[in-house]
């Protein structure tokens, strides 16, 4: 009989809020061959010529100004979350980090420790499809059953970007900031080189390629971030009964030159501030769990930017983190087979 465990997988942090903690955690990031999409020698010699040397002193500061005294905020409400998933299942769960601890490949060692485990579903905690989030923790956790000879089936939880599960948990957990008044809202989504787009659709001649890509039913939508965050922000919108003028989507957190997918979240809270707005909302969809890139980028640095542009109050709408219709839904995707 098959008897069942699940595994959920976010990104990782850094284990002390210290530039050498920190250093290690990016160079274990950067050089995942997912993230910096180069060979090896160019993928190096970036990350130890040009990020290394400077970049964990200033990310160690920013950790620092949103470490809590449990410890790095994603690690804890991740552990919140499992914590919360298993009192309401009785399979055995399980939260790792695709970089940082605790990894992926000791938790699932840790659950094959029950013979009785045959098969592991594995939830990549992300809604939309990268290449850089979910296929580098579906091929980090099949690289880890392979290594080790687990006897064991991987099912995998597809990204679930329009769920309406997942999009009726979203906008309940919004729901008090958006009953309050505001003068308009920001989906921030974490950025994205335009290269990983283009990369992954094999047609060539869809993605980026025409002016409504994302609205043109395609094949390639089913592994475009761009399209899949959209499709998250109408399916949002209609649900919350947004009126289209009153929100719009923005990318975060870029790195290095290459061109990334636009507009920029800072430069649109800029834009908003010069026409008028004074009260933003912010959400980031991309993220389940607070972090790094929502409590310090948006709450804190965005709060700034908004303020130094001549607005007053920028809010950021906390992820799902632990609300209970988010619970509820991972409690049942846990009984359930969402791997279709």
């Amino acid at each position: 009989m098959t008897q069942r465990a699940v595994l959920l997988a976010n990104l990782g942090s850094p284990d002390k809020p210290e530039t050498a903690e920190v250093r290690r955690y990016l160079n274990q990031f950067l050089m995942d061959p997912y993230v910096i999409q180069l060979p090896w020698p160019l993928r190096r010699m970036i990350v130890s010529l040009f990020v290394l040397p400077t970049r964990p002193k200033a990310s160690a500061e920013a950790y620092q100004s949103i470490w809590w005294p449990e410890g790095s905020p994603l690690v804890v409400l991740s552990q919140q979350l499992r914590d919360a998933v298993q009192a309401k299942t009785d399979v055995p769960v399980a939260m790792a980090m695709r970089y940082g601890q605790p990894s992926i490949e000791q938790q699932l060692l840790k659950l094959c420790e029950n013979p009785a485990i045959t098969e592991v579903l594995f939830m990549p905690m992300y809604p939309h499809f990268a290449d850089s989030t979910v296929e580098t923790s579906i091929q980090e956790a099949r690289r880890v059953i392979k290594a080790h000879d687990l006897n064991i089936t991987l099912q995998v939880v597809q990204p679930f970007y329009d769920d309406p599960d997942y999009i009726n948990a979203l906008v309940e957990s919004a729901s008090p900031h958006l009953n309050e008044p505001y003068d308009h809202l920001i989906f921030s989504y974490h950025g994205l080189p335009e290269s990983h787009i283009l990369k992954r659709d094999e047609s060539g001649s869809h993605c980026l390629k025409q002016a409504e890509c994302c609205a043109t039913p395609h094949p390639a939508h089913a592994t475009c971030y761009r399209h899949q965050v959209m499709r998250t922000t109408a399916a949002f919108a209609a649900k919350a009964g947004l009126e289209a003028s009153r929100y719009s989507v923005a990318f975060q957190s870029r790195l290095g030159r290459q061109k990334w997918l636009g507009p920029n979240t800072e430069d649109r809270i800029r834009e908003l501030a010069a026409s008028g707005a004074r009260k933003l909302l912010v959400i980031c969809p991309a993220f389940v769990t607070d972090c790094l890139e929502t409590l310090e980028e948006i709450q804190i640095r965005g709060q700034e930017v908004f303020e130094e542009a001549g607005g007053e109050q920028l809010t950021l709408i906390p992820c799902l983190n632990t609300h209970p219709a988010w619970v509820d839904v991972l409690s049942q995707w846990c009984a359930s087979d969402p791997t279709d």
